[in-house]
């Protein structure tokens, strides 16, 4: 019982930083990247629905993203949410689809992302150690109802706090990576 709460919290801990991995990936760098599209949502039919549900994203440059909507009347309501996001980039619709040519980034441009990413790696961290305190809270649980000793919640609060800060310190280094990449010019 106590392997699987340690197991279960472990695995919540590496989707937490999953899920960070993920949002920084959305950040957009200098470089063109489909996935710097995922937090946008389209407004199509009352619906909002993740842009890459509606159009084939590709990079035919390495500075431009090209977008190609699989139904036509779509566009506009795809220009729209891209105006509308926090990217930063003006859409250009052509025959064949929407354009984005990803500019190069300004000096304060950087240091707001890079704050954006300081922000999203804190959350990250906060979810580890949200898991870490339910974790304790089962375990504490358990050790009232004498199905464990108090040598072994201790033991297990050590153990639960290492888990924490190994997958606190890999967030921290998708962070580190991240801000590399950020003040790349």
């Amino acid at each position: 019982m106590v392997k699987d709460l340690m197991n279960d919290a472990k695995q919540r801990m590496d989707q937490a930083v999953q899920a960070t991995l993920r949002d920084f990936n959305t950040f957009r760098t200098g470089r063109a990247n489909p996935v710097m599209l995922e937090r946008i949502h389209v407004d199509y039919y009352g619906t909002e629905t993740p842009i890459n549900q509606l159009a084939n994203i590709s990079v035919p440059e390495p500075r431009q993203l090209l977008i190609q909507p699989y139904d036509k009347s779509a566009t506009q309501a795809i220009e729209r949410a891209i105006q509308k996001s926090d990217l930063g980039i003006n859409p250009i619709v052509d025959g064949t689809g929407i354009r984005l040519n990803i500019p190069s980034m300004t000096e304060e441009r950087r240091q707001q992302l890079i704050k954006q990413v300081h922000a999203r790696a804190e959350e990250g961290c906060v979810a580890i150690r949200n898991v870490r305190r339910d974790l304790i809270d089962h375990l504490k649980k358990l050790e009232k109802e004498k199905k464990i000793s108090e040598d072994e919640l201790k033991r297990l609060e050590q153990e639960a706090q290492k888990i924490t800060d190994q997958h606190i310190e890999q967030v921290h280094d998708l962070q580190k990576k991240k801000d590399a990449e950020l003040k790349e010019v």
